[in-house]
């Protein structure tokens, strides 16, 4: 029988097919098969961690969380800065994160499709705006963003809106990459962090 480190060394293995997968074909091209090509091995060895393509799928997940997950900002900065960074990392114009978004995106139908995942995604979007929202009421506390932002009344609409405004930068800039370089990327985000400092 494997050793436990042979049974978790190999369980990383598939993660990273997986992952490799995902960033080449998306949620809607996730298949025990796909994976099992992508490792160069039989389909029964995946069915061993995976029984069905939902447990497979469930696992996705977790593995595109952990390639995509976005640091914490550095102490010190004021709480403009730090919901700039937020906006700006999840638009980062690396290959990393460019496939992180169009695997993201692909997840999105996926979940349109299955409760189970749609809740996931609901669970990832509270926890994203609660990030955002710490980011706003430091902001508000350090005198960076103004707290009399007429219709965002509190800080977790704004954390609504600004999760609002990135995701449409995202989906615009993964179907028209040359039309949102960098630089206007960040210049659309200055000019709308505009509207909410003093």
């Amino acid at each position: 029988m494997p050793a436990p480190t042979d049974h978790e060394a190999r369980r990383g293995e598939v993660s990273e097919a997986v992952w490799r997968v995902l960033a080449e074909h998306g949620f809607g091209g996730l298949t025990i098969r796909a994976v099992a090509v992508e490792m160069g091995v039989s389909t029964g060895l995946i069915s061993h961690y995976f029984p069905d393509k939902r447990s497979l799928v469930r696992h996705a997940v977790t593995v595109a969380h952990s390639h995509t997950a976005l640091p914490r900002p550095p102490p010190g900065d004021t709480g403009r800065d730090r919901l700039r960074a937020a906006i700006l990392r999840v638009l980062a114009d690396d290959p990393t994160m460019a496939r992180a978004n169009r695997v993201w995106i692909s997840f999105w139908d996926a979940a349109l499709h299955d409760p189970d995942l749609a809740d996931l995604q609901s669970e990832r979007y509270r926890s994203w705006r609660e990030r955002l929202a710490a980011n706003v009421e430091r902001g508000m506390g350090d005198g960076s963003i103004r707290p009399d932002l007429g219709g965002y009344a509190d800080p977790e609409s704004v954390a609504v809106a600004a999760a609002a405004y990135a995701h449409g930068l995202v989906v615009q800039s993964a179907f028209e990459r040359d039309a949102f370089p960098p630089a206007r990327l960040e210049a659309l985000v200055d000019a709308w962090l505009s509207t909410l400092t003093p």
